[in-house]
């Protein structure tokens, strides 16, 4: 069986090397502007044009509180790279059907779970926050495609759990 070539894969290589890179540097800003809340507090405030009035005090302990949910999710989001990066390679080497990836798949899918809960934990955060004075525009919550994308890899992984056995009968019956 001949293969054809695919720009598809060494470009999702890249992508996600670059992702992974991001993903880190993402975390770095978070843990930054975290620790200017409580070191520089005033300053940080002002810098974003928030007046620092005790009013708005429940506001920063909030924001903190996501920003310190935004900091779980940097080692959650490596996660489900290094395993898509993972299975990347398997497929670029022409054999993806292995139980590595399924159980990389599976392990993928726990941590998109993880990750909707945790957008659902911020999304709830930001509605207690947000004020009519002070409106509070997260994107975070509930997600139709971020379910949909829980459930799907969950099915993928029992699809590459199945297509593994199938190749092992049949390399076996061979």
């Amino acid at each position: 069986m001949t293969r054809s070539y695919s720009a598809a894969l060494p470009t999702a290589y890249v992508l996600l090397r670059i992702l992974i890179v991001l993903n880190w540097l993402s975390g770095a800003a978070i843990f930054v502007l975290l620790i200017a809340t409580i070191v520089a507090e005033e300053w940080t405030m002002t810098a974003l044009g928030i007046p620092p009035t005790s009013a708005l005090r429940p506001l920063l302990m909030g924001l903190r509180a996501i920003a310190a949910l935004g900091l779980v999710a940097i080692p959650l989001n490596h996660i489900v790279l290094k395993r898509l990066l993972a299975i990347v390679e398997t497929v670029r080497r022409g054999d993806p059907f292995i139980a590595a990836n399924a159980e990389r798949l599976q392990a993928i899918a726990w941590v998109l779970l993880a990750l909707q809960l945790l957008s659902l934990v911020i999304g709830g955060i930001g509605k207690a926050l947000s004020t009519p004075a002070y409106p509070l525009h997260l994107d975070a919550g509930f997600s139709t495609s971020g379910w949909l994308a829980v459930i799907l890899t969950f099915v993928l992984a029992r699809v590459f759990a199945e297509g593994t056995l199938m190749r092992e009968e049949l390399e076996g019956t061979v």
